[in-house]
């Protein structure tokens, strides 16, 4: 999954990166087959379209996150939107082709569990609702979960988060850190010891 910090034209707490930075990430590098979820605002629908081509991937859906209050009434005002104010966020799916440009839907992918929509309260700015963390599990359970542009709110057990607003380096699983190390050996990043009450199996 990857919340990218599209260039929305406004005034934003975060840095943003501009279009031709976002088309030439080195996202193809993550996944040899698999999904990839795109957080997209107005501005960045198209974009976000062209960035999953440009990464190799196809959109084979998209979820709708409809934004609601405390009083779990759809949002009326906001701060995005150029003609209507936004009131929901969409999220494009998009599956991996292959090294021949044939679309193959990975075999442990689960279809149809789960519908189009989540309908969640709004919390801080770019936060994303908790219910699309459970989605992304039914629909890949056993696939490695990785956040792109993560925050320290997303950091979760099963899941590895990358970001520049994350602080210190915590890896919980020794795998990755032995792939870490033997790639970059001057690596001072050590296994992270897991709370007491959290298991990743």
């Amino acid at each position: 999954m990857a919340d990218p910090p599209w260039d929305i034209h406004m005034s934003l707490p975060y840095g943003t990166m501009t279009d031709d930075e976002m088309r030439g990430m080195k996202i193809p590098m993550l996944q040899d087959e698999g999904i990839l979820l795109l957080w997209v605002t107005g501005r960045a629908m198209e974009l976000g379209r062209d960035c999953l081509k440009a990464w190799g991937y196809h959109r084979i859906d998209e979820v709708i996150w409809v934004k609601t209050n405390q009083l779990q009434r759809v949002i009326r005002t906001g701060r995005t939107g150029h003609w209507l104010n936004h009131t929901k966020e969409h999220m494009l799916v998009g599956v991996k082709l292959q090294p021949d440009g044939s679309l193959k839907i990975p075999s442990w992918v689960n279809r149809g569990l789960d519908v189009d929509v989540i309908v969640s309260e709004v919390r801080e700015t770019s936060r994303k609702p908790e219910e699309v963390y459970g989605l992304i599990e039914r629909l890949c359970p056993g696939g490695r979960k990785v956040e792109i542009f993560g925050r320290k709110h997303n950091v979760r057990p099963g899941w590895l988060t990358l970001g520049n607003q994350l602080g210190t380096d915590r890896i919980y699983e020794r795998d990755v850190v032995d792939r870490i190390k033997a790639r970059y050996p001057e690596s001072p990043l050590e296994l992270t010891p897991l709370p007491d009450d959290v298991d990743i199996n």
